[in-house]
């Protein structure tokens, strides 16, 4: 494999795009890669409002290679000396940028483009990358601005199950690189079948699965490097919802995606909703 794989990032001159090249352009620097930015797309010019600003000022018919040199132009502003190469391909970006996974670090997009339904939380390209990718997949979520993994929010967060996961080591890297606290934590349910009973009798229906839940956090994280600010919490309630309120302040949320399936990789419902909802940058880290 190489040994400086490139961070991908799909353009397609959005807002939301260029918002991801500001995003890549810091994960490039953070980690010592060389940026790929990536325009795919059936059409060989664009226009409309739903272009970014600095896209609409060119004259003419807006192509692709235009639309990259708007994003290579803004990634060197805001990340000096970092190694910028382009490509522009005639099909179908998510098709693209999958194919770009497989010998990449990481890919990165934005969370819908110009070609989404105006109220859709996330676009299809960038849910199915997610989907298919063979890499970590960011995608970037909550008001970026000017902020980089060194600024304000610099919290790692990661959904924990009941053994160590790619994700989680992912994390491990992540919060390590960036000298952030990495907080692991663990959902549980009390199935719904049981019922509290009374009290005085039941004593505490919760407290066998709060334990458990708290063993597993445990021996998931045995191995995590010693020198890492490791905080755990087990909470009780819908996963989804546990890793959402996690991640209020955090910089980056970390899942995982299942490993294939015989219907092939799929995500489930926890990542659906982080990734339509999110505060901050989700990473979907699929299992071998």
């Amino acid at each position: 494999m190489n040994p400086h794989p490139p961070l991908v990032v799909g353009v397609d001159g959005s807002e939301q795009s260029l918002r991801a090249v500001d995003r890549a352009a810091d994960e490039a620097a953070l980690h010592g890669l060389p940026l790929r930015l990536v325009h795919a797309s059936l059409r060989e010019h664009h226009e409309g409002p739903a272009l970014a600003r600095d896209v609409r000022e060119l004259s003419g018919g807006v192509s692709g290679e235009d639309i990259l040199r708007v994003a290579a132009s803004r990634a060197g502003r805001r990340r000096a000396g970092l190694s910028v190469t382009s490509v522009v391909t005639a099909e179908e970006p998510e098709y693209v940028l999958v194919h770009e996974s497989r010998s990449a670090f990481a890919v990165v997009v934005g969370t819908r483009g110009r070609g989404a339904v105006a109220d859709a939380l996330l676009g299809s390209v960038s849910l199915g990358v997610a989907t298919h990718a063979h890499c970590p997949v960011v995608v970037v979520r909550g008001d970026l601005d000017d902020r980089n993994p060194g600024a304000r929010h610099t919290g790692v967060v990661v959904g924990v199950t009941e053994a160590p996961t790619a994700a989680l080591r992912f994390a491990c890297e992540e919060a390590r690189r960036r000298g952030a606290p990495l907080t692991a934590v663990r959902a549980w349910r009390r199935p719904s079948h049981r019922t509290a009973g009374h009290p005085l009798i039941a004593g505490d229906p919760e407290r066998p699965y709060a334990e458990r839940a708290g063993e597993e956090l445990r021996a998931a994280l045995a191995d995590a490097p010693p020198d890492l600010e490791l905080r755990r919490r087990t909470v009780e309630g819908a996963a989804g919802r546990v890793l959402l309120d996690a991640s209020q302040e955090a910089g980056l949320l970390v899942i995982g995606r299942r490993r294939p399936g015989h219907l092939g990789p799929h995500l489930g419902r926890v990542a659906h909703r982080v990734l339509h909802h999110a505060p901050c940058p989700v990473v979907v880290v699929p299992e071998a």
